[in-house]
Parts: structure tokens; C-alpha cells; sequence
């Protein structure tokens, strides 16, 4: 697969096809996105919101979940508002999220599955990892979503100026709904 990535990415650069997606690094709409590394959520997430390339930060994990306040996704978050001018912050999860329905136990007997020892596993656990709150999966969707809009919205490196909205789009058509306090 890299072979035909790699191939196609010659003639993409030789053809001049990177033209059309020329913008800056700075949102042109000031907002970012944390929403889902689902497959279905590449064209139509932006699609149904009415953005294009250049317009947000769109920051992908599973689930579209800020699951700590200093990890990776919070740090983009934080690089997005005081260096890029992020003003606004969408968390959009989605119908048919797979990281729903996660299950940590499982996930862990597919790691030894593949030759991961459990002497790792047991080594993680005892310098503090929890896997059922770190790999586990989520049960209410609005709830997900509601925690990591209050997470942003109480950060204390987060400024009030920042406005935070909750929604849920669907995986098929694209609608969205406002997710209510």
C-alpha cells in the first residue's frame, strides 16, 4: 500500500495538484474541531458544515473524546488559541461511533494476541495506567460529548473569551444537533 501512496503522491506533487488546497496555517473561520478519526467524517464532516480547506483545525481521535486535560488533543487545542487564533471550539461527535462501545478487557486479550507481553501490560498497570478509562469506550454519546465541552470550557489555560459548543452530526446524512446543556 505505501508503494501506491508514495507512486500517486509523485504525480500529485509532478502535476502541480497540490495547487487548489494552497492556504495559510491560520484558520480562515478562527474555529477548531475535535471530532472522530471515523473513516465516514473525512469528506463529510467538513462537507456539512460548509468548510473548506483552510477554514478550521480539525483535530481527529477516537471518538472525538478530550479524554485528559493535558494530552495530546487538549495540547492542540491550546496551540490552536494562542497561536493560531482559534476564537471557537467545536466538539462534534457522531452517530455509530465505534469507540463506543470500546471494551478495554478485549482490547487487551487482541494485544496479546499480538505478541504483546503481558509483563507490559501488567508493568503500565502498575505505574497507574487504568486501560477501562483510558481504552474504554463511552456509553451516552450527549454525556461524552457534554464532558469534553465542560473539560475545554474549565480549563484553566483556556481564556472565557473561547466560545465551546457540543453537537452530534450524523455518520450518513450529515445533520447536525446542538448538544444541550
Amino acid at each position: 500500500m505505501i508503494q501506491e501512496i508514495l507512486k500517486f503522491n509523485k504525480e500529485f506533487v509532478q502535476n502541480n495538484d497540490y495547487e487548489k488546497f494552497r492556504t495559510s496555517k491560520y484558520p480562515n473561520k478562527k474555529i477548531a474541531i475535535v471530532s472522530c478519526m471515523d473513516t465516514r467524517l473525512t469528506e463529510l464532516l467538513p462537507s456539512a458544515l460548509g468548510l473548506k480547506n483552510g477554514d478550521a483545525k480539525i483535530i481527529k481521535n477516537a471518538g472525538g473524546v478530550i479524554s485528559h486535560p493535558f494530552g495530546s488533543a487538549m495540547r492542540s487545542l491550546l496551540i490552536g488559541i494562542y497561536e493560531l487564533g482559534v476564537e471557537e471550539i467545536l466538539v462534534i461527535g457522531h452517530t455509530d461511533c465505534g469507540a463506543r462501545h470500546t471494551d478495554s478487557t478485549k482490547m487487551l486479550e487482541k494485544m496479546k494476541d499480538k505478541n504483546i507481553d503481558q509483563k507490559q501490560i501488567d508493568l503500565l498497570k502498575y505505574c497507574g495506567i487504568d486501560f477501562e478509562a483510558w481504552l474504554g469506550g463511552f456509553k451516552d454519546l450527549d454525556v461524552s460529548v457534554k464532558n469534553s465541552v465542560e473539560l475545554i470550557r474549565n480549563h484553566p489555560l483556556v481564556p472565557e473569551s473561547v466560545m465551546v459548543y457540543g453537537l452530534i452530526i450524523d455518520s450518513v446524512t450529515g445533520e447536525l444537533r446542538e448538544v444541550t446543556e
